[in-house]
This record gives C-alpha cells, sequence and structure tokens, in this order.
C-alpha cells in the first residue's frame, strides 16, 4: 500500500493532486498547528498575466490553535472571492463549468477552517476522478505528540503501508534508511512541469488547481495528474 501524508491546503497547486493520484491512502494532517504565513489558507491566481494572492480569512485566535481549531472570519465575503474569480476568468474555456463548481466550494456553510478545506479537497478529487482514499490523521491510533519523521513513520505502522511518497521538497527531511529500519521504502515525488495556455500571456507556473481547472478540460487534467517522476 502506498502512503501520502499532506497538510491541508486550500485549492494547491497541481503537485498536490499528483500525490494524491500516486497513493492509495491519503491522510490530511488536521491536528497540526496553524502557520500564518503558510499555504493553509491561501494560494495564488491568475489576473491580468499576473499571480496573485487570494485568501480565505479567519477568525482573530491564538497562533498556537491547531488547524482544526481555528474557524473562517465572519467578515469573510464569499462572494467577493468568487466575483473576483470570475472576473479574472471571465474568458477562461472552461469558465461555465468551474465558476459553479468552484462557486459551491467556496459557498460551504462550514466554519472549521480544517472542514472548510477538508470539503473542498474531497470536491476536486470528485471533480477529478481520483480514487484514493482520504484519511483525517487524528482518526489514526497512533500517539499524536510525535513530530515530524517519527509522526511520519507512526502513521506508516498505523496504517500498514509498504511505502511512503513525499514531495520532493522533503527530500532532506527524511532518511531512506530509517524508514528501511520500519519496512518501509520512501520515494518522493517530482512534479514534471505542466504548462497550458493561459489566454496570451506568458506562462506562470505552479498556480493555484483553480486556474489549471479554468482553461483545460477534465480528460487533460487527468494526464497531468501523471505527469511526476517517483525517486
Amino acid at each position: 500500500m502506498k502512503l501520502g501524508i499532506m497538510q491541508p491546503y486550500f485549492l494547491p497547486y497541481i503537485g498536490y493532486w499528483q500525490l494524491i493520484n500516486a497513493v492509495d491512502i491519503f491522510v490530511i494532517y488536521d491536528n497540526i498547528q496553524y502557520t500564518k504565513k503558510g499555504w493553509i489558507n491561501r494560494n495564488r491566481f491568475l489576473q491580468n498575466g499576473h499571480d496573485v494572492l487570494f485568501s480565505i480569512f479567519l477568525k482573530n485566535d491564538s497562533d498556537y490553535l491547531n488547524v482544526n481549531q481555528r474557524f473562517l472570519s465572519p467578515d469573510f465575503k464569499k462572494n467577493k472571492l468568487i466575483a473576483k474569480f470570475q472576473s479574472a476568468y471571465s474568458k477562461a474555456p472552461m469558465k461555465n463549468e468551474i465558476v459553479p463548481f468552484i462557486s459551491e466550494i467556496i459557498n460551504c456553510q462550514e466554519k472549521n477552517l480544517f472542514m472548510y478545506i477538508y470539503n473542498s479537497i474531497v470536491k476536486i478529487c470528485e471533480y477529478l476522478e481520483l480514487k484514493t482514499k482520504i484519511i483525517i490523521s487524528s482518526s489514526v491510533d497512533i500517539d499524536h505528540l510525535l513530530k515530524a519523521e517519527n509522526k511520519v513513520l507512526a502513521i506508516c505502522k498505523a496504517l500498514c503501508a509498504e511505502t511512503y511518497i513525499n514531495p520532493i521538497g522533503g527530500i532532506e527531511l527524511y532518511s531512506k534508511e530509517m524508514f528501511k529500519e520500519y519496512n518501509v521504502e520512501l520515494q518522493f515525488i517530482k512534479s514534471k512541469p505542466v504548462e497550458y495556455k493561459q489566454f496570451d500571456n506568458e506562462f506562470v507556473p505552479w498556480l493555484s488547481i483553480l486556474d489549471v481547472l479554468m482553461f483545460n478540460e477534465r480528460e487533460t487534467l487527468k494526464h497531468y495528474l501523471s505527469e511526476f517522476e517517483l525517486i
């Protein structure tokens, strides 16, 4: 069994979905500390030929709370975010299909940050026809006080993983020898460059999956999901 583990991100770039496609079980961390300057509740989209940040606005709270302890702000104007996307992608080839789809995701009534993002991940997996089983980390029977590599190995053991696949960015963090001691093969996933026509602009890479959805038909998207190599 192949396992992947990631933090929850809202509308993350295509590499996130390639990892989901590469594994049999995908664990999403819910009981990890929210990172203020990370990508959990923000990402980038294309506006007038440039990459621009968008965010889910959160209720003011302690920076030491976990993701599943944070909540959306009552001042988060979902309609404004939808309107922003509608305007930016008004001439995109897939806008008639994707704008309603993304609007449904944004209009989710869940107020808990983790569950709001979890809903978006499940919905996009359904659209992309990904059959990977998704598990919330706090439901796995391990010592959740463990950190970093030890926590990953505990999840691998609890779920009987034979292979653990991690994004290439973690290649300096994890040891193949350590995983081998636990009878787990460690692999790293490296996305190949995915390029498509973004209006008549110079291509801006690694934007939110929103951008990929707006410019590509579903069959093309499914092809992009396999554009990676395992190291």
